[in-house]
């Protein structure tokens, strides 16, 4: 493993997750104050450079969305430092947020009887975006994941490819400079998919340099985005390189994304 550079957007260095193991209540009456633990995550190191895709490759329980949530600073760590834009996710969780754009389950994002135009609304005032530039980002995003005609519609009345791309939609309206997506392709069709992925790769990324850490279980999503990635069995890192070491990580007997 490369020695990290704090410098970078994105550094996770000795990350350990635990979480405590619900127990049956008559072993709680037993034993009140013992517990049990699961370890999400078992030390893992990693960075993501400026204007890079980095991908989080694993099945379900694997760790990914474990990852994201502690950059996210949804989850605190239990051990091990992450850093956003030198920013650490547990001495300073607010700045860490002000820079960062989030997409997990699209579903329970949102506001179910407002209109999609309306959820955007909310989630720009409290971005902290003015009424007129809140405004001007909702019409421009609107119109790049294809909603513009949707806006004034009930999210209950989506599609879970609709919410999944008012999700995208909500991720960059503050315009951040590192974006935490999990599974962003799901509920997409073929075309969407594949125009979303371009879009990540050439436009977000190269162009406008943003920082973007991808969890997939999919490799064809990995091979279309991602620059390099990770690959996560059981909370550690089974294999980490540029994407065709990854590949090729993929390609002896045994091993796959899931």
């Amino acid at each position: 493993m490369r020695k990290m550079r704090e410098g970078a957007p994105v550094v996770v260095h000795g990350l350990i997750k635990r979480f405590p193991v619900r127990r049956p209540l008559g072993e709680v009456l037993r034993r009140p104050l013992s517990r049990k633990w699961k370890q999400a995550l078992a030390g893992v190191d990693l960075e993501v450079g400026r204007g890079e895709v980095f991908g989080l490759l694993g099945p379900n329980g694997s760790g990914k969305t474990t990852i994201l949530k502690v950059l996210a600073t949804i989850f605190l760590p239990t051990a091990g430092r992450a850093l956003v834009e030198g920013r650490d996710v547990t001495r300073e969780p607010g700045e860490v947020r002000r820079r960062v754009g989030c997409l997990f389950d699209p579903e329970r994002g949102f506001y179910h009887r407002l209109t999609g135009r309306e959820n955007l609304a909310f989630y720009a005032a409290l971005d902290g975006l003015s009424r007129r530039e809140g405004a001007r980002r909702i019409e421009e995003l609107l119109a790049r994941f294809g909603l513009e005609g949707s806006g004034r519609v009930p999210v209950m009345n989506y599609s879970k490819g609709m919410q999944q791309r008012l999700g995208l939609a909500r991720a960059l309206l503050a315009d951040p400079p590192v974006l935490l997506l999990d599974e962003p392709s799901r509920s997409l069709d073929p075309g969407s998919a594949a125009a979303f992925r371009r879009a990540l790769r050439e436009d977000l990324a190269s162009r406008s340099g943003k920082t973007v850490v991808l969890a997939t279980h999919s490799l064809e999503e990995g091979r279309a985005c991602c620059d390099r990635a990770a690959v996560l069995d059981e909370g550690r890192i089974s294999s980490q390189g540029a994407w065709p070491e990854v590949e090729r990580f993929f390609a002896q007997p045994g091993d796959r994304a899931g």
